[in-house]
């Protein structure tokens, strides 16, 4: 399984955002370097974002989320045309998830487990 998994879940229409564009960057000095990408799934997921195994150093990330040309395949308006989720990992290996809950005009995240 990938150390850092992430979930969408479309608040509004009540089911899992299939679609939506998202990467996965790391903080180099004043940089950020890319480290996968992905698309969700029907389930609103991306299976395996980072090969099983690989384990990231501890350091500052940002999960990207691409929203916008998801509402606007369903039809509706654009306010967020992006999501960017910056999070800190400490050097133990451990298992992050960091889900979405979108809808047009908000969202909100957490740490799931």
């Amino acid at each position: 399984m990938s150390q850092i998994t992430t979930h969408i879940l479309d608040t509004a229409r009540g089911c899992p955002a299939e679609g939506v564009s998202l990467a996965l960057y790391r903080l180099d000095d004043d940089a950020w370097t890319l480290l996968a990408a992905g698309e969700t799934n029907s389930d609103g997921r991306v299976p395996e974002l980072l090969e099983s195994g690989r384990i990231l150093d501890a350091g500052t990330y940002r999960m990207h989320f691409a929203t916008a040309a998801y509402f606007e395949g369903q039809g509706g308006a654009v306010f967020y045309p992006w999501v960017d989720v910056v999070f800190q990992l400490p050097a133990d290996g451990d298992h992050y998830h960091i889900p979405l809950l979108l809808s047009p005009f908000g969202y909100s995240t957490y740490r799931g487990s």
